[in-house]
């Protein structure tokens, strides 16, 4: 559960709110809900069967010097959370392309969506653009199919 789980398509994690994620007036950093949702991100791939140490050592053979990076992001901040909240992470595939993914996210906090965001992340090597390795993007179409 560590990873959380995919769940009607969706993966959800749950994370913790401690006291180095706030800022002076005891609310979340807004910095902090980017590295709450790359855990979500990477544990999503984690579950759909895409271990990263495999997917690298197979992608470095096919794309050496690859990387999934974060090519655009837009975030809306509706709710602050605050520390010892319990949160859900919840990450959806909205769009799978030959070189990109797009991601849906949000951080909830029971029924409360605190923030929404979408994900363009996009798999380079040498600078350019290139496919995302063929089992990744099996998976994810297959989970995006299962919404």
């Amino acid at each position: 559960m560590l990873d959380g789980s995919i769940r009607d398509g969706k993966h959800v994690m749950q994370v913790r709110v401690y006291y180095e994620d706030t800022d002076f007036t005891g609310i979340v950093y807004h910095a902090n809900y980017l590295r709450f949702m790359e855990r979500g991100r990477t544990n999503y791939l984690r579950l759909l069967g895409a271990d990263q140490r495999a997917l690298f050592a197979e992608a470095e053979n096919e794309a050496p010097g690859f990387a999934f990076v974060v090519r655009a992001m837009q975030i809306e901040y509706l709710k602050p959370a605050r520390m010892d909240d319990i949160l859900d992470v919840v990450t959806v595939p909205v769009e799978v392309r030959g070189a990109s993914i797009t991601l849906g996210q949000e951080v909830r906090r029971g029924d409360d969506v605190l923030i929404e965001a979408k994900v363009k992340v996009a798999f380079v090597s040498g600078g350019r653009a290139r496919p995302i390795p063929k089992a990744l993007r099996i998976a994810m179409k297959a989970d995006q199919n299962a919404t």
